[in-house]
């Protein structure tokens, strides 16, 4: 069951969802908007022809941050790595699923890629997986909306919760943009 704009207020003051900062006016009928921060992960192609998943990806994108009144330029057909601003998080009750917003959806920026979900007993600044579908290039600016997170609630609390021990958890409570570490899966 997806939680509506009163039970998402109510978790959060709670504590089983957690958005930092929060900021009522952002709550939708059943979701939250979430903003853009300024740091960016971009492809190394320079350096690298081919991505090789077993390998660690050290090299393979460089950082990117933009100021405050800067802007970051998504090209057509073009991937990045972006971080949205607000550290959210979830407890063993419930996920989160993270979406695009319509009116960016309409010029062709596609904000993850397969990656949306919160797991049970995470909390981070979600990464989006930018991609620019459209004709035109497109200017991302630092805070604006980017996102919508809507949060779902579990059949009963989870027994292994994201970032416990044997679960080989690669992003918990990431804080910064990442590459892949798919290479740990081998």
């Amino acid at each position: 069951m997806i939680l509506s704009d009163k039970d998402i207020i109510k978790e959060v003051k709670n504590g089983g969802i957690t958005v930092k900062p929060f900021n009522k006016k952002y709550v939708q009928p059943a979701s939250v908007d979430l903003h853009l921060d300024k740091q960016f992960m971009v492809f190394n192609t320079v350096e690298n022809f081919v991505i090789d998943v077993k390998e660690p990806t050290k090299k393979l994108m460089n950082k990117v941050e933009i100021g405050p009144n800067d802007y970051f330029i998504l090209h057509p057909r073009e991937f990045a790595l972006g971080l949205v601003l607000e550290e959210t998080g979830v407890s063993d009750k419930f996920v989160g699923r993270l979406e695009g917003k319509s009116s960016l959806g309409r010029i062709g920026l596609i904000i993850h890629t397969t990656a949306g979900y919160l797991d049970p007993g995470n909390s981070l600044k979600m990464t989006l997986e930018l991609y620019n579908a459209g004709p035109l290039p497109i200017k991302l600016y630092y805070k604006m909306p980017i996102a919508q997170m809507a949060f779902e609630a579990l059949s009963s609390p989870c027994d292994k919760p994201y970032g416990s021990k044997g679960l080989n958890n690669k992003y918990y409570k990431d804080m910064e943009v990442k590459a892949s570490e798919m290479h740990k899966n081998f």
